[in-house]
């Protein structure tokens, strides 16, 4: 039977059959097809007529293709072709069987915790790569992510990517794009500027919505969203579904923060602050290949300035900083190995939501302290970063092209914890030796006098 299309009677545009419609919207048509030379389907979108005349779009449109085809993902959809027929241009794309995650909410409403980060993993391997090639998506949605039977990942929908280092953004300045119910809050006021931080906020927000089954600031005029995200006016994930972790709450809600400064600052970062767990290639056996233990090495200075290196597992420490155990978490660095590099704890996954809720802390109660006028300040004593091995920054590799999506973390945490972490000392300290050879000089004193007495005694019998 023949297909409707946005020209009456047209049932093929250049070497493709159209066999059916997918999508119809104001920007276009997309359908399904069939290249008739090598039978393979594919979807085609189409230019509404009513946009023919309009150039920015026309570009926007062709763009599309070429940052797809320079995309080579699995977890982005391929380019295949863009053609004209007559005036009207048209993008071939792969064709994805499956469904819109869109669709999926319509019809599940929510989803559970693990398929949502299993899901808004696979989106973050994509646009990690696009970021990587300084590429802003700028539209990152619900419906904008599509997933296959088998339960693959693609995210679609380019027409709105900007490039970093060009004025190639076909954005008129103060103009926002995007949708604005999953938008950073900048990118309402200038799509121009928008950067990688933005699309982290949308994530962030689609992530809201997969787990709650709440539209973010939904019922709301662009304007009202707006100054309710300036303002942070959004119910927290977990006053939505208590169930939900403390991790994932504070992940969604960190990434969803008006201030870019303070969101995840990549792709890598978002999916670790949801799992608690690094994304890097890091190796976890000792030197005689056998896999380490759950082991932490801390170095930390104590109140009369020594530094101590001790040891303890994730949720010993964990517990000690929730307990204010371990003092300023500032001062604190952290590796899985003796030697080293020590980090600070919120460049740890397993570490980050309470170092950086704590320092916030901190630093507000020490602001709330302060009084008016303020006094000068003696500075506190703070850890010297020369007496640790900072870990050196490293210039972009191919293996950062992508990087690991760590196993789902266990439902409950282990209960396998100490009152305190086990300070079991690596190092004797300066002061330590010092008391150890003022007792070797005491005994040796005493021992020397002890038998040097009977000899003075009979010299002065001698005399």
């Amino acid at each position: 039977m023949p297909v409707e299309t946005a020209k009456p009677g047209l049932l093929a545009i250049g070497p493709y059959d159209l066999l059916s419609k997918i999508a119809e919207g104001g920007m276009g048509t997309v359908y399904r097809g069939r290249n008739r030379i090598t039978g393979e389907q594919v979807a085609v979108k189409i230019v509404p007529p009513h946009l023919l005349s309009n150039q920015v779009f026309l570009k926007r449109f062709e763009q599309e293709y070429t940052t797809a085809k320079a995309l080579d993902h699995p977890n982005i959809v391929k380019a295949i072709d863009f053609g004209r027929e007559g005036k009207s241009p048209y993008l071939v794309m792969e064709f994805v069987e499956g469904e819109s995650l869109g669709q999926r909410l319509d019809r599940v409403h929510h989803l559970n915790e693990r398929e949502a980060i299993g899901i808004i993993s696979q989106v973050c391997q994509g646009l990690h790569k696009a970021h990587k090639m300084g590429l802003i998506h700028r539209d990152v949605k619900p419906d904008n992510i599509l997933i296959t039977k088998e339960g693959q990942v693609k995210l679609t929908d380019l027409g709105l990517v900007k490039e970093l280092e060009t004025d190639l953004n076909l954005t008129r300045t103060g103009r926002g794009l995007g949708t604005p119910h999953y938008m950073a809050p900048e990118q309402f006021r200038n799509a121009k500027k928008a950067d990688v931080r933005c699309d982290i906020y949308s994530l962030a927000a689609t992530m809201y919505h997969m787990v709650t089954g709440a539209l973010p600031f939904k019922s709301l005029s662009p304007l009202d969203a707006w100054m309710k995200k300036i303002h942070n006016e959004i119910a927290p994930p977990r006053q939505l579904l208590p169930s939900m972790t403390e991790r994932v709450d504070w992940a969604i809600r960190r990434s969803m923060s008006s201030d870019p400064n303070e969101r995840a600052a990549s792709c890598r970062e978002f999916v670790e602050d949801l799992t608690g767990q690094s994304t890097r290639r890091i190796s976890t056996t000792n030197a005689g290949g056998i896999a380490s233990e759950d082991l932490w090495y801390m170095v930390y200075k104590d109140d009369d300035g020594v530094i101590h290196t001790v040891k303890g597992s994730t949720d010993g420490i964990r517990r000690s900083l929730k307990q204010g155990l371990l003092g300023d978490a500032g001062n604190i660095r952290v590796a899985r190995t003796k030697q080293g590099p020590f980090e600070v704890l919120q460049d740890r996954p397993e570490f980050r939501d309470l170092a950086l809720d704590l320092t916030k802390a901190q630093q507000q109660h020490k602001t709330e302290r302060l009084p008016t006028p303020a006094p000068v300040l003696m500075p506190t004593t703070k850890l010297d970063p020369s007496s640790l091995r900072a870990v050196p920054p490293s210039a972009p590799s191919a293996a950062d092209a992508s990087f690991i999506i760590p196993a789902l973390p266990s439902a409950t945490p282990s209960e396998n914890w100490t009152p305190h972490i086990v300070l079991e000392r690596t190092a004797r300290t300066p002061e330590m030796v010092k008391w150890v050879v003022l007792i070797l000089l005491a005994t040796a004193a005493g021992a020397g006098a002890y038998f040097l007495m009977p000899a003075l005694y009979h010299l002065r019998l001698f005399w």
